[in-house]
């Protein structure tokens, strides 16, 4: 039977039939008479007697002649019968995904270079020091975001005026986000999938923008894309120097016992520590738990320490956090957390 189910196309067909038929009868059973559904059955025993290695074709057609026949006069037509089964398969895929994203795997996007060369997150350039720059356009532009994968961000200024106020970005789709200015009484809405985006195009409060001028010249490069592993950690405990994703919500200062940072956010990094270890870091930077330094040797730490510990530290322009003089600019106000609320710490697969 298998094999003529591949060789047999009216074979695949019968079989198909059948199976919608007696699918269309299961949901309609209450309200089919009894002759009804005896007419159907034996539509469909027919149909499948004649379903044989070496049946021959054109009886097989006939029996789906009068199933067909049989289901028309017997059941009852739904309308809209092709809109109804694509939906019922959209529906059907959505949920399907939905489960996996939940419960299997989550897609995150690197929001910041902190964590390189591990993971590589979104880097911009900010093209308003440069006035040779120049944005492609059309075929150029899609190609440049396809193969390099860079985007650019470019609002330029309609009217005289300066920046007067912005609204929190608000995240429309996955990695996509949707953030308003407001510039000599005009509005400009601006479409970035980047963190902290007047930081980063430099956009000034007390600057005054002319008509023509550029409000934000932004060259944006992506990121690693990964999936987070939201099973494992169900069955085993974390281990040091894994790469986890966590929430801050709840995090509070031991000193304050206010919010330590900005709450309901993601991060990812690398577990350095667990429960009731001591963590210090000494005079070249390195980190000690209970006295015992981390270093390239450890497990999972091969290529963490990538600095000259002799350098002295410099500020990480890829980190994507707001610094003091930028809160004071902009106020906590204008800056929104960057995914979606959750509630379950998750594992990146390493």
């Amino acid at each position: 039977m298998i094999l003529r189910w591949f060789l047999s196309r009216t074979v695949r067909r019968a079989i198909n039939l059948c199976a919608h038929v007696r699918k269309t009868v299961n949901s309609q059973r209450d309200v089919l008479s009894e002759p009804a559904l005896e007419n159907i059955a034996a539509a469909i025993a027919a149909v499948q007697a004649v379903i044989a290695p070496n049946a021959d074709k054109k009886l097989v057609k006939d029996r789906l002649t009068e199933l067909e026949k049989a289901a028309h006069k017997w059941l009852q037509p739904y309308p809209h019968a092709s809109l109804r089964e694509n939906v019922e398969v959209v529906l059907v895929a959505g949920a399907i995904a939905l489960a996996i994203h939940t419960f299997f795997l989550k897609p995150f996007k690197i929001p910041s270079g902190s964590m390189q060369p591990t993971l590589y997150g979104i880097t911009s350039e900010n093209l308003l020091d440069e006035p040779e720059a120049r944005i492609p356009a059309g075929l150029a532009r899609f190609i440049d975001f396809l193969w390099r994968g860079t985007s650019y961000l470019h609002a330029v200024a309609e009217t005289d005026g300066v920046l007067e106020a912005f609204e929190p970005p608000k995240t429309i789709l996955p990695f996509v986000k949707r953030q308003r200015i407001k510039v000599g009484g005009q509005w400009y809405v601006v479409w970035s999938s980047v963190d902290h985006l007047l930081e980063r195009a430099g956009v000034e409060r007390r600057h005054f923008y002319r008509n023509g001028d550029d409000i934000i010249k932004l060259k944006v490069t992506n990121g690693d894309h990964l999936f987070v592993d939201r099973l494992t950690y169900n069955f085993r405990r974390p281990k040091r120097g894994e790469i986890i994703v966590f929430e801050t919500k709840g995090i509070l200062s031991p000193t304050t016992g206010l919010p330590a940072m900005d709450q309901d956010q993601f991060y990812i990094k690398r577990l350095v520590a667990m429960g009731g270890e001591r963590v210090q870091i000494a005079d070249d930077r390195r980190l000690l738990i209970n006295g015992q330094r981390l270093d390239p040797a450890t497990p999972r730490f091969e290529n963490v320490y990538s600095f000259d510990p002799t350098q002295p530290p410099r500020e990480n322009q890829y980190s994507g956090h707001l610094n003091e003089a930028v809160a004071a600019r902009y106020g906590k106000s204008g800056i929104a957390p960057l995914f979606p609320d959750e509630r379950r710490i998750s594992r990146v697969p390493t």
